[in-house]
């Protein structure tokens, strides 16, 4: 099941998104998909949720961020090793974890935004785990218990900000620098999360190519870890780690620059796509 947050006349809207229509999820009284993964609402309710009076076709609908305001964002960085190698860091022996504020998320179809004080803005496309079940000190043997689904999302970079000191996360969390999307996919339609196809473009350049069978740190590993340390939540989006490619291990080093289009796809998850435009 595909689920989405889409414009209506009457605002952000959560739904369901199948083949090519959005089917409104209006029945359920629910504004905002957090608002049903919160009440724990099994899939198998969403089907009679539709309001199969309130749908709209997908080619005249604007999707948004499925979840507007994920109560965290995790990034975990240098997880993929070739990643590391071009990044000139090395893997730690836990994972590399970091926060993207919830201000800097954007959704599929939305500018990413070029800040005046960074030269050196990048890309990084990446699986998002998203949570359903609040869990603190989680076994690894137990993680498909608390994720709900999978999203797209690209973390973008102002390289110079993020690596002036050691905390990234205010070089991660400009506006617009979290495109999520388009879609949050339940996880019965992704039976492996850890052998998908990855890949991101510019302008129809490929950039980035892998698969997440390559992820260093597993989704397992991951879960295990965080919430040894601080109680997972509902909602919260674990953002897994970029392949190589990335501008900053380039020769010579590639940044974003104004009017570009980045697609970033994932295997069973769709395509993300954002333009960049300079901050006015």
């Amino acid at each position: 099941m595909k689920l989405v947050t889409y414009l209506s006349q009457q605002g952000a809207r959560p739904g369901i998104l199948h083949e090519d229509t959005v089917f409104d999820l209006g029945n359920t009284g629910a504004k905002s998909l957090l608002e049903l993964l919160e009440a724990g609402e099994p899939t198998s309710l969403f089907d009679q949720a539709i309001d199969r009076n309130a749908s709209q076709p997908l080619s005249e609908t604007r999707l948004l961020a499925p979840l507007q305001r994920p109560p965290r964002i995790f990034g975990i960085g240098l997880n993929y090793a070739d990643h590391a190698t071009e990044s000139k860091m090395a893997v730690q022996s836990v994972p590399t974890v970091f926060m993207k504020l919830p201000s800097s998320v954007t959704g599929p179809g939305s500018d990413i935004i070029l800040p005046k004080v960074s030269t050196q803005p990048d890309y990084e496309a990446e699986l998002g785990v998203v949570i359903g079940k609040a869990g603190y000190q989680v076994p690894a043997d137990a993680w498909q218990e608390y994720v709900f689904g999978y999203t797209i999302v690209n973390d973008v970079s102002a390289r110079d900000v993020q690596l002036a000191t050691s905390q990234w996360t205010l070089g991660k969390s400009f506006p617009t620098f979290t495109p999520i999307g388009p879609a949050l996919v339940t996880k019965d339609e992704v039976p492996d999360p850890h052998a998908l196809d990855i890949s991101l473009t510019i302008d129809g350049e490929v950039l980035q190519h892998s698969n997440t069978r390559n992820l260093i740190f597993r989704i397992p590993q991951i879960i295990e870890y965080i919430s040894r340390n601080t109680p997972l939540e509902v909602g919260d989006i674990i953002s897994t780690g970029t392949p190589e490619g990335v501008g900053l291990g380039r020769k010579p080093q590639r940044w974003l620059k104004p009017g570009e289009e980045i697609a970033i796809t994932i295997e069973k998850l769709g395509v993300l796509r954002n333009r960049t435009r300079a901050e006015e």
